[in-house]
C-alpha cells in the first residue's frame, strides 16, 4: 500500500532500526553514572550528540535532546522569551507556523505578552520586508519555519535571519520538515527538529541554542541535557535518531532529485486530468517530496477515505477532515481553496509506478465524489432574468455552499449578484477562492442573522 504522508511521519529508516536494536543492548544504563555500563551509555550519548550537531551545523554543547519536536519548540520559545524579558515581551512569527509555535504564542499572550503574526503571500512564503516591519524595540524573539509542513514552500530563512540580526532579535527556526534534506541556512539563534520526520523513531526532538543567545529554561530545574530538557534520556531512540539523520542526509541530494521529478509530474498531471483543481505552494522554492492541491466541489474527508480504499495514504488540510471544523490555518493564511485538499508527501524510496497508479486513480475518485455531492459538471447556462438570488446553505458544510453557488450563478444576469448564507467557517475561504478560479467578483462578507452572507457578482 503506497504511503504518501511522510510529512506527518516518515517510515522508520533501516539504519534507525539497526541502531535502535543495538542501543537497547548497549545503552540501557544511566549515562550520568561513572561505572562501566554508565560510561558506555555516555559514550553512545556523546557520539549521537556529535552526529546530530554536525547535521544541524552547531557545536555539540549547543544541542540537547528533548522528548519531541513539539517539546523542543515549547521549551525553545519559553526559554528565549524568558531570557530576554528585560528587552520586552513581544514575539513575532509567521502566519503559517506549525501549531506548536502558535500554541506557544497563545500561551505567551495569555500570560500578558504580545504577538505579531507576519502574513504570507499566496504561495505561503513570508516577505522579509514584512517580517522586518513586524519587529519592534521590545521584540524578544522571532520564529520562522524553514519549510512549510502543509504545502512545502521553503521560507527565506537567510534573508529573515539577516533582518533579525540587524535588529538584534534572536531567530528560532523550526526545521522539522527540512532537516533531513539538508542544513538550514546560517543566521539562526535557536533551531528545533523532530526525528520522526526524517525516519528516526518518534519521541526524540532536537533543540539547538547558539552560544551567546540569552536563554532561561522554564519549569522545574533538571540535571540532564544542560538543564534544558528534564527527564531521563531515551538513549536507544536518541542513538537511532542521530544514526538515521546521518544516513538520510548522505543520500538526500540524489533522492531529492528523483522525488522532485515525481512531484513535478504530480503537479502537472493533476492540473491536466482533474478539472477545477488548484495546485498550491511555491512551484520552485519548495521541499522536493511534497505537493498539495485542492479540488473544487469535493468533500475532503470523503476523498481521503476513497483514496484509502484504493490503498493510498495521503493527508489533508480541509476543515471536513479535522475535529475543529475550521480550514487549515496555513491554507487560510495563503488565501487558497481549502475544500477537497490533498497533501502528498513521498517518503524516500517511493516507486515511480506507485505515483503513476495514483495519478490514474485520482481523477475517477474526484469525479465520483463530485457526482455523489451533486456538483455541477458543465458550464453555467446563458444569463437569466434574475437581478439577484439568495442561496440558503446554513447548517451545511463546505463544499455544499460552494456547490450551490456554482449551480445558480448562471441564473442571474451578468452584473447581478448571488448571496450565499453560510455558517461554515470554510466558506469564508472557499467562496473567494471559487470566485478567483471562476473569474467572478467576490464582493465581500456581510453579517447575517446566523453565520454570514457572502456576496458574489457575476462577471461572465
Amino acid at each position: 500500500m503506497p504511503y504518501f504522508d511522510a510529512a506527518s511521519a516518515a517510515p522508520l529508516h533501516p539504519v534507525a532500526r539497526q541502531a535502535l536494536l543495538a542501543a537497547l543492548d548497549e545503552g540501557w544504563a544511566d549515562p550520568a553514572r561513572l561505572y562501566r555500563e554508565g560510561r558506555r551509555a555516555r559514550l553512545l550519548l556523546d557520539a549521537a550528540r556529535e552526529a546530530a550537531a554536525e547535521a544541524v551545523g552547531c557545536r555539540p554543547d549547543e544541542l540537547v535532546f528533548t522528548s519531541s519536536g513539539t517539546t523542543a519548540v515549547h521549551a525553545g520559545i519559553a526559554g528565549a522569551l524568558s531570557g530576554r524579558r528585560r528587552v520586552g515581551r513581544h514575539l513575532a512569527h509567521s502566519a503559517v507556523e506549525h501549531s506548536s509555535v502558535l500554541h506557544s504564542a497563545a500561551a505567551h499572550e495569555a500570560a500578558g505578552g504580545s504577538c505579531t503574526e507576519v502574513p504570507v503571500d499566496r504561495s505561503g512564503a513570508v516577505d522579509p520586508a514584512a517580517y522586518a516591519a513586524a519587529l519592534r524595540a521590545d521584540t524578544a524573539l522571532a520564529c520562522l519555519q524553514s519549510a512549510n509542513h502543509e504545502v512545502g514552500t521553503e521560507q527565506p530563512v537567510a534573508e529573515v535571519a539577516a533582518v533579525c540580526a540587524g535588529a538584534g532579535v534572536p531567530l528560532l527556526v523550526d526545521a522539522a520538515q527540512s532537516l533531513g534534506w539538508g542544513p538550514v541556512p546560517a543566521g539562526w539563534s535557536l533551531l528545533t527538529a523532530s526525528a520522526h520526520k526524517w525516519g528516526g523513531p518518534a519521541g526524540v526532538g532536537l533543540l539547538a541554542i547558539r552560544k551567546g543567545t540569552r536563554f532561561s529554561p522554564q519549569g522545574p530545574a533538571g540535571e540532564r541535557e544542560s538543564g534544558r530538557a528534564p527527564g531521563f534520556e531515551n538513549l536507544p531512540a536518541i542513538v537511532a535518531a542521530a544514526a538515521s539523520l546521518r544516513a538520510v542526509r548522505d543520500g538526500a541530494a540524489a533522492e531529492a532529485v528523483r522525488l522532485r521529478a515525481l512531484v513535478d509530474r504530480i503537479r502537472s498531471v493533476v492540473a491536466e486530468r482533474v478539472p477545477d483543481v488548484e495546485v498550491v505552494g511555491d512551484p520552485v522554492r519548495r521541499l522536493p517530496h511534497l505537493v498539495t492541491f485542492s479540488c473544487l466541489y469535493v468533500d475532503g474527508e470523503t476523498l481521503l477515505h476513497e483514496l484509502d480504499r484504493r490503498e493510498f495514504s495521503v493527508s489533508s488540510g480541509s476543515s471536513c477532515t479535522s475535529s475543529t471544523l475550521t480550514p487549515s490555518h496555513v491554507l487560510k493564511a495563503m488565501g487558497v481553496l481549502s475544500e477537497g485538499n490533498v497533501r502528498v508527501s513521498l517518503p524516500p524510496g517511493t516507486a515511480g509506478a506507485d505515483v503513476d497508479r495514483f495519478l490514474e486513480v485520482l481523477p475517477g475518485v474526484v469525479a465520483e465524489v463530485r457526482e455523489r455531492l451533486g456538483a455541477p459538471v458543465s458550464a453555467p447556462p446563458s444569463p437569466g432574468p434574475a437581478a439577484s438570488l439568495v442561496v440558503d446553505a446554513l447548517g451545511r458544510r463546505c463544499p455544499i455552499p460552494v456547490i450551490e453557488l456554482a449551480k445558480v450563478i448562471g441564473e442571474v444576469a451578468v452584473g447581478a449578484t448571488v448571496t450565499v448564507l453560510a455558517d461554515d467557517e470554510a466558506a469564508r475561504l472557499d467562496i473567494p477562492a471559487w470566485c478567483e478560479m471562476r473569474g467572478q467578483e467576490y464582493v465581500g462578507e456581510e453579517p447575517a442573522d446566523r453565520g454570514s452572507a457572502y456576496v458574489v457578482r457575476r462577471l461572465s
